[in-house]
């Protein structure tokens, strides 16, 4: 008899040693269901990937009228395909000056090598600078302004002329001279913690970078497409960045990326060298058709406006002696405890009790929630509940 789970394990490669392992049966709003009948309430949304929740009827619809017509048929930028083509255009619609032109990829690393690319081909310059305790994703360039050694000293060497400050320091903005061509930074710092920008340091740094001609690349793989009560995170904090990473959320749970730039300097892309950036399936029209209709349930909604109010409950129904500290903005939001072993224990208990809680990268006392911005009042009651109940026992 098959043990999918023994196959699991021994087939597909594994990123830690110790999987959570649930056999997924289905999923549907804010629930994930496994292969035993018991219903999950998700409060990860595949780590802030699902925007929408789970198989959101627009988004079905929308993939299944794109897959009757065509799906791949040429490498990126060579057809004319009219899901990309609309996505863009709409995107371009919401955005502020000079961010106006798209480049579609197929994840949010892929958009983190395309935007320090961009960056080096607009500049003529080499040096990156990168903040302490980032994440932008895990391959060789993207790993290489990670700021966390411990995660990347086994993939030595890694790109040249990378520099590091220290996130929300001011004085640390002098760093940044006439031989840096980008300063890429997390708009919320999302594996150290869920730190936010303070006292206007993402407007500093933008000063900066305009002093000097240096490009400012902010990542919002994570807090974007409404987590955090605006359809992008720098919104809140007053800097508008030369070239905007995009991903997670984007797609509804499909894997997408995207960077996006003013037109002029995308356009650098295309010679000296030609084919500056290419991606088969990127602009994939399936998954752009769910990438358009996921932008429109979100703008033409409530639902990122009222992500702010349902922060609001969190925090309201989350007070417990061993919560220290809640951090975060919207939907993107980190229980801070003293100790590791409390986060730990509660994701691990939390999971045996049917409800989906899960860890950050480099701050092990946090415990995420980033739940789909579709949950209801009642399900992020229910979920709070359960989280009060095992630290009561804890």
């Amino acid at each position: 008899m098959e043990n999918l789970e023994q196959d699991f394990l021994k087939y597909q490669a594994q990123t830690t040693a110790h999987p959570l392992a649930m056999e997924v049966s289905h999923a549907s709003g804010s629930y994930i269901y496994d292969t035993q009948g018991g219903a999950h309430l998700d409060f990860v949304a595949g780590v802030s990937a699902c925007s929408l929740g789970h198989c959101h009827p627009k988004v079905i619809s929308a993939i299944e009228e794109q897959s009757k017509q065509y799906m791949h048929v040429m490498v990126y930028g060579e057809y004319i395909q009219g899901p990309a083509v609309a996505y863009a255009k709409l995107l371009s619609t919401l955005l502020p000056k000079p961010l106006e032109t798209t480049y579609l990829v197929n994840s949010g690393t892929e958009a983190i090598e395309g935007a320090l690319k961009l960056a080096r081909r607009v500049t003529g310059r080499s040096q990156i600078i990168a903040a302490h305790h980032a994440y932008h994703g895990n391959t060789m360039g993207s790993l290489s302004v990670m700021g966390f050694e411990e995660r990347k000293s086994a993939f030595r060497p890694l790109l040249p002329d990378i520099r590091f400050i220290q996130f929300n320091d001011g004085d640390q903005l002098a760093h940044i001279t006439r031989k840096t061509a980008a300063v890429i930074l997390e708009t919320i710092q999302g594996g150290a913690g869920f730190i936010l920008p303070q006292n206007g340091y993402l407007q500093k740094v933008r000063k900066r970078c305009d002093e000097v001609g240096a490009l400012l690349i902010l990542d919002e793989i994570q807090p974007g497409f409404g987590r955090t009560g605006k359809l992008f995170a720098f919104e809140h904090f007053g800097a508008v960045p030369d070239i905007l990473v995009i991903g997670k959320g984007m797609a509804s749970g499909l894997p997408c990326g995207a960077f996006v730039a003013a037109y002029h300097h995308m356009a650098m892309l295309k010679e000296h060298p030609k084919l500056g950036h290419i991606t088969t399936f990127g602009g994939n029209p399936v998954i752009a058709a769910a990438s358009l209709a996921t932008l429109k349930e979100l703008t033409e909604s409530q639902l990122i406006p009222s992500t702010l109010a349902k922060e609001n409950l969190f925090r309201s129904l989350l007070v417990h002696p061993l919560i220290k500290e809640i951090r975060g903005k919207g939907l993107m939001l980190a229980l801070i405890f003293d100790d590791a072993k409390i986060a730990n224990e509660l994701v691990l208990t939390a999971a045996r009790e049917h409800l989906i809680l899960f860890w950050l990268l480099f701050e092990p006392r946090a415990v995420r929630i980033s739940p789909p911005l579709t949950i209801s009042e009642s399900e992020i009651e229910q979920g709070c509940k359960k989280i009060i109940k095992i630290l009561n026992e804890i």
